[in-house]
C-alpha cells in the first residue's frame, strides 16, 4: 500500500466504528466521517484532527440520498452504523420498522450508489458491518434481523455487480461485542450487562480491515465473528 488512503465510515462515534476510525487514524489515512448530529461531529472532529466530518442523519433518507461524495478517490466504505430495538411482531410499530430498515439498510444502499464512482475510481472495498441476527434470527429481533437480514442480499448483488469495476464487498457478522448498542440491548432484555463477555469493538475492527487491506489477489465475501470461549 502506498500513501494515505481514503476511508468513508459511519457510526464512528462509538463502539466498532469508533475502533476503526481510531485504527484508520493512527495510521495515517484520510477519514471521511458521517455522524448523526453536530454533537458528535464536533466530538469526531476533536478526536480525529485532519478528518472530514459531516453531519447526515441516517434515518433520513431524502437527506442520505442527496448526500455528496468527497472528491477524488475512495477506498473503502465502511457501513458500521446501526440501530436496534427488541420487541414481537405484535408489539412494534411503524416507526420502529421504518427507522431499522432506514438506518441499517437504506442508508447503506443509498450512500454505496453515491460512492460507486469514486470506489471504482479506486478499486476500493464496501464492508457491511452486518450481525450475527443477519444469519439467525431469534424471538423478539425481528425489525432488526430483517435489516441486517437485507443488508446481506444488497451485499451479495453489489458483490456480483461490481466485480467487473474491481469493487470488493465483504460483510462481517459480529456477533455479540461489547459496545453501547450491546448494553442498550441488554437493558431491552432485562439482562445484567458485563462487557467482559463479549468480543471487544477492536477485534471486530481488525477484522474488517482485514477485508480492506487483503492483497488485491483475493476477497473475503463474508467473516463471521464469535466470542471466543471464557
Amino acid at each position: 500500500m502506498s500513501g494515505p488512503r481514503t476511508h468513508v465510515v459511519t457510526g464512528a462515534a462509538s463502539g466498532i466504528g469508533a475502533a476503526l476510525a481510531q485504527r484508520l487514524h493512527a495510521r495515517g489515512d484520510r477519514l471521511v466521517l458521517l455522524a448523526r448530529s453536530e454533537e458528535r461531529a464536533d466530538e469526531l472532529a476533536e478526536r480525529h484532527p485532519g478528518a472530514q466530518v459531516e453531519v447526515l442523519d441516517l434515518a433520513d433518507t431524502a437527506a442520505v440520498a442527496a448526500w455528496r461524495a468527497p472528491e477524488g478517490p475512495v477506498d473503502s466504505v465502511l457501513h458500521v452504523a446501526g440501530v436496534v430495538d427488541l420487541g414481537p411482531v405484535a408489539d412494534l410499530d411503524a416507526a420502529v420498522w421504518q427507522q431499522a430498515l432506514a438506518v441499517n439498510l437504506t442508508a447503506p444502499a443509498l450512500l454505496t450508489r453515491t460512492l460507486l464512482p469514486a470506489l471504482r475510481s479506486a478499486r476500493g472495498t464496501v464492508v457491511m458491518v452486518s450481525s450475527s441476527a443477519g444469519i439467525t434470527a431469534h424471538a423478539d429481533w425481528s425489525a432488526y434481523a430483517a435489516s441486517k437480514f437485507g443488508l446481506r442480499a444488497l451485499a451479495d448483488a453489489l458483490r456480483l455487480e461490481e466485480a467487473q469495476h474491481g469493487v470488493r464487498v465483504s460483510t462481517v457478522f459480529p456477533g455479540r461485542t461489547a459496545t453501547p448498542m450491546q448494553e442498550r440491548v441488554h437493558a431491552q432484555e432485562g439482562a445484567d450487562y458485563d462487557p467482559a463477555r463479549w468480543i471487544d469493538p477492536g477485534t471486530v475492527a481488525d477484522a474488517v480491515l482485514t477485508c480492506v487491506d487483503l492483497p488485491r489477489d483475493a476477497t473475503v465475501p463474508e467473516l463471521v465473528v464469535r466470542p471466543g470461549p471464557r
